[in-house]
């Protein structure tokens, strides 16, 4: 029974390990390509429109008020081409900052309120990609599928671990009939990336909320903490 156990251990432990590695692979992708749009095309297309705009089109003002109006498109186009594969700015603006500007870029499709206690430190970059992913997948899942008219974020450090919880006033789910969902999914496969436990608290017609204990030290928190 002991070898069987230590046996059991060690292959979750081997698929935890697939897990992140293969989170970590998508990921250096989804930046590598986000960067090169972000950097190179979108630097380009800025260019032209500045050339566009100084352009003397000898009195058609029509032609010229066009090819500025697609050059701004094209420029909206790749910036969002780019955030959605990857959040190529939250290293340097800061996570809290970040998902404000989700929030705030989101307002016209539903109200969201975040709250980050006091004394919230910037976490490893892998932790706060991750998290800021699973913000905007359930963020994304609820705009989609519910009618919910808010959202609530609420964010908390602990001395040993990070409290996040995200809730709604939707219409709610049953768990065990959207599980497969590729949303709930991609949920998950990030939550386990970090280490995490979590905990899905879902009543139908009265919303849902995802509960979220991320370790510090990386070691697997107590259950019991969702309690």
């Amino acid at each position: 029974m002991k070898e069987k156990n230590v046996q059991h251990e060690a292959e979750v432990l081997h698929q935890k390990k697939l897990v992140l590695e293969n989170i970590k692979a998508q990921e250096e992708e989804r930046k590598r390509i986000a960067v090169m749009i972000h950097d190179d095309i979108g630097n380009r297309l800025n260019i032209l429109s500045l050339w566009m705009n100084n352009l003397d089109t000898k009195g058609d003002e029509l032609i010229k008020k066009n090819i500025y109006g697609q050059m701004s498109s094209l420029i909206d186009a790749a910036r969002s081409i780019s955030h959605s594969l990857y959040p190529v700015n939250l290293e340097s603006v800061g996570f809290v900052l970040y998902v404000e500007e989700l929030i705030a870029n989101l307002s016209h499709k539903i109200n969201i309120s975040m709250q980050v206690m006091p004394g919230y430190e910037k976490k490893d970059i892998f932790v706060e990609v991750q998290l800021y992913r699973i913000i905007q997948e359930f963020t994304t899942n609820v705009i989609k599928h519910s009618t919910a008219t808010d959202l609530w974020i609420y964010i908390k450090d602990y001395p040993l671990n990070m409290a996040v919880i995200i809730s709604d006033n939707g219409q709610g789910f049953d768990y065990d009939l959207v599980k497969k969902g590729m949303g709930i999914k991609n949920i998950e496969s990030r939550i386990k990336s970090m280490n995490a436990v979590h905990k899905w608290k879902s009543t139908l017609n009265k919303g849902s909320r995802l509960i979220i204990i991320i370790p510090k030290n990386h070691e697997l928190p107590n259950q019991n903490s969702l309690n």
